[in-house]
């Protein structure tokens, strides 16, 4: 029975497709995006998380670590990863769960339990499932599997993807799916390349196929000033819209935020942590309108 690397299900979501959802969240991603809010889905392995702030010297970890990987320093406990083999035995017994283990491997017929426990929820809202990441795409047959078995149920299916797939990947997931929730990062392939690590031609193309289906598509912006809130940027982001068949004209604004700061110092990782800028007020109501003259639907949030 096929397993998935899973680290976060979230009951109760209202921001990943109609009515009050499950949402998924898979561990792994094939972009690097610098402004990331879940940096720790990025990794397709299992992590560790340390908050020296829930931390009060209770020493558990560094007494039951099986490798001798934890020592207690002036900043908290630190894990030498040379001997760490994360096996999680720190954040079992941990009394203040200072320590988090992020990602856990699922089997199908475990998440579709989890998931049908949900149904009741489902039913009264119009909801349903949605898979996020990290990229859903790249646990293909796992997410396949799990999408089939909502369709048998007849659960509401959401993929919150980059479209950084094969076309048979993409294709294949849009025939057990009713809604695409896709990010448009920005147009141009070289700025596209710098911020997120990847060039975005092969994300386009797959997009301008998966509009000749029957899914719906609402399109995204993580709206970052000096990186896509260019006046060029929407008018290509508008234009390529306008270009795919099928009514492709809603598209979410999502401000960017600082969250990941935070996560990447529980991480290690705090070296990592790029600083951008958000845009506010008429800022936001001037590329709303910008869109409105291309015929574009915008709105902030979803």
């Amino acid at each position: 029975m096929s397993t998935g690397l899973i680290f976060d299900i979230k009951k109760y979501a209202i921001n990943d497709g109609p009515g009050i959802r499950l949402t998924v969240f898979f561990k792994g991603c094939n972009l690097s995006c610098q402004w990331c809010h879940n940096p720790e889905s990025m990794s397709p392995k299992i992590q560790k998380m340390y908050n020296a702030k829930k931390c009060i010297g209770a020493l558990s970890c560094v007494d039951n670590c099986p490798n001798d990987a934890l020592k207690m320093t002036s900043k908290g406990i630190v894990t030498d990863y040379n001997s760490c083999n994360l096996c999680g035995k720190c954040a079992e017994v941990c009394p203040t769960k200072a320590f988090e283990m992020l990602g856990a491997t699922i089997l199908i017929s475990d998440l579709i339990k989890k998931i049908d426990n949900e149904a009741i929820f489902f039913d009264q809202s119009g909801g349903g499932v949605t898979f996020s990441g990290g990229e859903p795409l790249m646990h293909s047959n796992y997410l396949l599997e799990a999408l089939k078995e909502c369709g048998k149920r007849m659960y509401h299916r959401v993929v919150d993807t980059t479209a950084f797939a094969s076309l048979e990947t993409v294709l294949e997931v849009a025939k057990n799916t009713e809604l695409f929730l896709i990010d448009l990062k920005v147009m141009n392939s070289e700025k596209h390349k710098e911020f997120t690590g990847v060039s975005n031609e092969k994300i386009l193309s797959n997009i301008t196929e998966l509009a000749k289906t029957d899914c719906e598509i609402i399109f995204r912006i993580p709206l970052i000033k000096g990186v896509n809130t260019s006046e060029d940027n929407i008018r290509e982001t508008a234009s390529f819209m306008n270009s795919l068949e099928g009514n492709r004209k809603m598209i979410n604004l999502l401000p960017y935020h600082s969250v990941a700061e935070n996560k990447l110092v529980k991480l290690g990782k705090a070296a990592d942590f790029v600083e951008f800028e958000t845009p506010i007020g008429n800022e936001i109501n001037n590329i709303i309108s910008q869109f409105k003259s291309f015929g574009i639907t915008a709105s902030v949030g979803g």
